[in-house]
């Protein structure tokens, strides 16, 4: 199934469907500000769907979108210097922050071979608001199968994962076809020093030029 997702009358209309097929561990395709996304709860049942559904190996984690820094606190997430100031400077954007924290609140097998698990606070402002409408983070990784870029809009997600759409596993929410967009830089905050894991939308001279001594 495949739901309108542009205007914050779309998002409201949505909202309670993407609650329940979210609730029963089902699977959603979404826009963001970068490339289009699939995604769950944050529950083991569902990222084992979401694995298997992407062809990925379960030893490599998924990352969560957050509508604020409030959901990121409450999942007892750790936001040291570097962090808060990346954050300060970035958030909401394409900055993807690996954070410690979140014992006994966030599924283990979200966190990396150092022990931190990725988050972002969306720029998208249709997702944003489903988010604080679910009231928890999304898990998030780019929609697309193995050795294939990721879908720019809702025609591609159709083609890749017909038969998931078919057996009511995925649901498309459906923004638009997205422009040529990089996906998120990403920087490793979980140590004293941060370390830049991929440069993607966010150049490290930008890093450097807005946030100095706290940029990777």
């Amino acid at each position: 199934m495949t739901l309108a997702f542009r205007t914050d009358a779309d998002v409201e209309l949505a909202a309670p469907r993407v609650a329940a097929h979210l609730a029963a561990d089902g699977v959603l395709a979404y826009p963001t500000e970068t490339v289009y996304g699939l995604g769950t709860a944050p529950r083991d049942a569902a990222i084992s769907r979401l694995a298997a559904l992407k062809g990925r190996t379960e030893a490599k984690p998924f990352l969560l979108l957050v509508d604020g820094l409030e959901m990121v606190r409450a999942a007892g997430l750790a936001l040291n210097p570097p962090a808060r100031e990346l954050a300060r400077r970035f958030w909401p954007g394409p900055l993807t922050l690996v954070l410690g924290g979140g014992e006994g609140r966030l599924p283990d097998r979200l966190r990396g071979r150092e022990g931190g698990i990725a988050v972002r606070w969306t720029s998208h402002r249709a997702v944003a608001r489903l988010i604080a409408h679910l009231g928890h983070p999304l898990t998030s990784t780019s929609a697309n199968l193995p050795g294939r870029p990721p879908a720019p809009g809702p025609d591609a997600i159709e083609q890749f994962f017909a038969p998931a759409i078919a057996d009511g596993t995925l649901l498309v929410l459906d923004g638009g076809v997205l422009g040529n967009v990089p996906p998120s830089t990403v920087v490793d905050c979980t140590g004293a020093r941060p370390r830049l894991i991929r440069e993607g939308a966010i150049p490290r001279a930008e890093l450097r030029r807005l946030a100095g001594a706290m940029a990777p």
